[in-house]
């Protein structure tokens, strides 16, 4: 889900606040949530927008008023796993460019709730990986709609395991006395030594992470979340760490039709662009 954003929460705050003040988006009646039409060019998809998300439900729509995704390609696309849109830079991206870098000068601080979780068909936030972006503030613009799998109950054991660790890991690299390894990793991941960075970071909080994983209470699926991810699917291990805002509630096959697409083996661009040509505010 990486993007690279600079952190202006005061221009994010100040642009949402004026459109919000000056443009009231239709509402369903018995919901009181927003719903919106992503028209691309492979059919139809309707979306409901939380209202327990406000900051990214209130920034979609300026977005949407101002027709910012017109024209953008979903340009990443993993079968079993999500369909990714909104790069601006997508929009008049020449064939076998890789993209994901785009979007405005901002980022959306992480609404994090654990009823709003990954099955199949939620609408999430893109943003940069925790060692870029520790607070987990999402992409001003890129989003990801949900396809997954589904799991049976000892695979789940194993997601809940694998969030525990990721949980953990973001703490122990957020405390001060990791800011220089921080730091320095930023300084190597900026040169564009990314792997050996990465290696760098892993290796030194390891030590760490494997002596109080003991000690740390797991994380534990809900009843619901159990029931979802065994019968639908989803993508459980973004739990907690990606913030979840909406939920597809009409046009799910043609999530599924993106996802089957044929892609470039190192960058899941599609082959063939997929394009949405709209997404508007619907009744």
């Amino acid at each position: 889900m990486n993007c690279k954003k600079k952190f202006t929460i005061l221009l994010f705050l100040a642009t949402v606040f004026t459109f919000v003040v000056s443009f009231k988006p239709f509402a369903d009646g018995g919901s009181g949530q927003i719903k919106v039409m992503i028209l691309t060019d492979m059919g139809v998809i309707k979306i409901k927008l939380y209202n327990e998300t406000p900051l990214h439900r209130d920034n979609f729509l300026k977005l949407i008023h101002e027709h910012y995704y017109d024209s953008l390609l979903f340009h990443r696309v993993i079968q079993n796993f999500m369909i990714q849109g909104g790069d601006p830079y997508s929009k008049r991206a020449l064939p076998g460019v890789t993209l994901g870098d785009g979007g405005p000068n901002y980022t959306i601080p992480a609404e994090f709730n654990p009823a709003l979780f990954h099955k199949k068909g939620v609408l999430a936030a893109a943003r940069d990986g925790d060692l870029e972006n520790p607070s987990q503030a999402s992409s001003g613009s890129q989003f990801y709609i949900v396809q997954g799998k589904v799991f049976t109950d000892s695979l789940l054991k194993v997601q809940a395991k694998r969030i525990t660790k990721m949980k953990l890991f973001n703490q122990i690299i957020n405390r001060p006395e990791n800011s220089a390894l921080l730091e320095q990793y930023k300084r190597y991941a900026k040169a564009g030594n990314m792997p050996d960075s990465m290696k760098y970071v892993n290796d030194r909080i390891d030590v760490q992470l494997q002596k109080e994983l003991p000690t740390v209470a797991p994380y534990v699926f809900s009843e619901e979340q159990t029931k979802a991810y065994t019968t639908i699917g989803g993508t459980p291990h973004l739990d907690g760490s990606y913030t979840v805002f909406g939920e597809v509630y009409e046009g799910i096959e043609v999530v599924e039709d993106i996802a089957a697409q044929e892609v470039e083996r190192k960058t899941a661009r599609p082959k063939k662009d997929i394009r949405i040509i709209s997404v508007s505010i619907i009744q």
